[in-house]
C-alpha cells in the first residue's frame, strides 16, 4: 500500500511527524508532500524530526489571503495526486492545507484519513477559519481518527458511519517523547539566565485571527496586572510573526521588565520551555493539549474552545478575553497553591503517547482488506 501525508504549518507537521516516523519504522511505502503553507516554522520541524518531504509545493508568500492558499495547494496537490496515485491521503488537524488536500484527494477518488478528526466548538468564526475547515474535511473523509471519544460523539451526532470513526488519541503527546529532555539547555541567553527554581514562568503564545485587535489588548492587559502584583512572576511570550500581534505586544507590555518579548522558538525549544513553566496561557489548540501531559494548568484565552475534554478534566480552564477575567484567574493561580495544584494534577484526557501506532494499525488492517 502508499500512504501519502500532506500538510502546511509547524502544528501540523509537529502532529503528523509520529505518523511518519512510525510508517518509516515498519518500512510502510509513503510519500510526503508539505504545502509549505508556512515556511519558516515549518522547516524548523522537519529538521528536528529528519523529516525530507517528497514533494514541496512552496506556496508561502508575503501577505497570503485564504483564497491564496485553498487555490496554490489545491492546484499543486492535483498534479502530485495524480503522478503519485497513493491508496490513502493522510491530512491532520483544521488549516487550510487539510481542507485543500481533502478536497484534492476526493477529486481524484482516493480515501482520506483525517487525524484529530471530530474536534467542534460549534461557533463557525470560531476559531476561523478552522471551525469550517474541520466540518468541510469531514464530509470528504473516509477513516475519521479522533482523538477522543467526545470527539467521536462530535461526529457521530453529525451523521458519520461508526465502523469509520476510531479513538486513538492526539499525536501530539506522541511527539513530546521525542522532544522534552529532564537536563536540556537553552542557547538563548534570555532562556538560559531565568531561574526556573525561584520564578513563576508564565509561558503565553497568542495568535488566533479572532482575537487579534480589541481582544488581544484586553488579554495582554489583564496579564500585565497580574504580574504586577505578584514579585516572583515573569511572562515568557514567542511573540507570532503576524506584524499585529507584535504592535499590540509590544504597545501593551512596554516598560516591564518581568514579561520577555522573544522571537518564536524552535519546537524543541519550545517543549522544553513549556515543561520548565509553572502556567501557560494560549488560544492555541496544541498546547491546550500539550501541557496538561507535562502537569502545566492552561489558561484558554478564547471565548470558546473545540477542546471541552481539558476543561472537563479540569487542566484547563477557559478565561475568555476580557481583561479582568484573565487578571483574576492568572493572578489566583500564582497565589493559591491549592488552585494550582488542583489543575497541575489532574489526569490528561488526550492520549497516552501511542496515537501514532494505533493510527497505522488502523491504516494496516483497512487497507490490506
Amino acid at each position: 500500500m502508499k500512504v501519502m501525508s500532506v500538510f502546511g504549518t509547524r502544528p501540523e507537521a509537529i502532529k503528523m511527524a509520529p505518523i511518519i516516523k512510525e510508517l518509516e519504522k515498519r518500512k510502510i511505502n509513503q510519500v510526503v508532500c508539505v504545502t509549505a503553507q508556512h515556511r519558516q516554522m515549518l522547516d524548523q520541524v522537519l529538521d528536528l524530526f529528519k523529516i525530507e518531504p517528497d514533494y514541496d509545493l512552496n506556496i508561502f508568500k508575503q501577505g497570503q489571503t485564504l483564497t491564496d492558499i485553498t487555490i496554490n495547494a489545491l492546484k499543486g496537490l492535483e498534479e502530485v495526486l495524480e503522478k503519485e496515485s497513493p491508496d490513502i491521503l493522510l491530512i491532520q488537524g483544521d488549516t487550510t492545507t487539510v481542507f485543500a488536500g481533502a478536497l484534492a484527494a476526493f477529486y481524484k477518488k482516493i480515501k482520506i484519513g483525517h487525524i484529530e478528526a471530530g474536534l467542534r466548538s460549534y461557533n463557525i468564526y470560531s476559531p476561523y477559519p478552522e471551525e469550517a475547515n474541520r466540518k468541510l474535511t469531514g464530509v470528504l473523509t473516509n477513516y475519521h481518527f479522533a482523538p477522543t471519544d467526545s470527539n467521536k460523539k462530535n461526529l457521530l451526532r453529525e451523521g458519520y458511519e461508526e465502523k469509520n470513526i476510531f479513538i486513538t488519541g492526539n499525536t501530539v503527546i506522541d511527539a513530546l517523547k521525542y522532544t522534552v529532555k529532564e537536563d536540556y539547555v537553552f542557547s538563548a541567553d534570555k532562556l538560559k539566565n531565568i531561574d526556573f527554581e525561584k520564578k513563576k514562568v508564565i509561558l503565553l503564545t497568542s495568535h488566533r485571527r479572532e482575537n487579534i485587535g480589541e481582544k488581544m489588548e484586553n488579554i495582554f492587559r489583564g496579564i500585565k496586572r497580574a504580574v504586577e502584583e505578584v514579585n516572583d512572576a515573569i511572562v515568557v511570550f514567542p511573540v507570532h510573526l503576524n506584524p499585529k500581534v507584535r504592535e499590540i505586544a509590544n504597545r501593551v507590555f512596554d516598560g516591564n521588565e518581568d514579561i520577555y518579548l522573544i522571537e518564536p522558538l524552535e519546537y524543541e525549544s519550545f517543549t522544553n520551555l513549556m515543561a520548565k513553566s509553572f502556567i501557560v496561557i494560549t488560544d492555541s489548540g496544541g498546547l491546550q493539549e500539550e501541557a496538561p501531559a507535562l502537569g502545566k494548568p492552561v489558561l484558554v484565552i478564547r471565548d470558546e474552545t473545540e477542546r471541552p475534554e481539558g476543561i472537563e478534566a479540569g487542566t484547563a480552564r477557559l478565561v475568555g478575553t476580557k481583561e479582568e477575567n484573565v487578571y483574576i484567574n492568572l493572578k489566583r493561580l500564582l497565589t493559591d497553591n491549592r488552585e494550582y495544584l488542583k489543575m497541575a494534577k489532574a489526569v490528561n484526557p488526550y492520549g497516552d503517547g501511542n496515537a501514532s501506532k494505533r493510527i497505522v494499525d488502523i491504516l494496516v488492517d483497512k487497507l490490506s482488506k
